[in-house]
């Protein structure tokens, strides 16, 4: 009842520049958080950046000062801006949402995924 559609990823240089776009759609009352995560081949899923309703963000210590998260709550769209990037950063990033969903199969709480964008960063 929640989709999430993610773009923006691609190949880039170390120390380039891309910015991910995701966005929510379907039967959305609200959304609590926003947010990006990575997973690399034979790693766990870690979270890079989310965002609250509130506004407030939070981090991964490999991304502060390199990785800004922002949101657009009209839009029910989330993004994340990723400067000076690094060889390390390459991986699949998945868009997550926590998500108050309300339509015909009633009212709850849920988290969704995308699909994934591959980000790969080399020379």
């Amino acid at each position: 009842q929640v989709q999430l559609v993610e773009s923006g990823g691609g190949l880039v240089q170390p120390g380039g520049s891309l910015r991910l776009s995701c966005a929510a759609s379907g039967s959305i009352f609200r959304i609590y958080i926003m947010g990006w995560y990575r997973q690399a081949p034979g790693q766990q899923r870690e979270l890079v950046a989310r965002i609250f309703s509130s506004g407030s963000t939070d981090y991964a210590n490999s991304v502060k000062g390199r990785f800004t998260i922002s949101r657009d709550n009209a839009k029910n769209t989330v993004y994340l801006q990723m400067n000076g990037l690094k060889p390390e950063d390459t991986s699949v990033y998945y868009c997550n949402a926590d998500v108050h969903v309300q339509g015909q199969g009633g009212s709850y709480r849920a988290t969704y995924w995308g699909q994934g964008t591959q980000v790969t960063v080399s020379s």
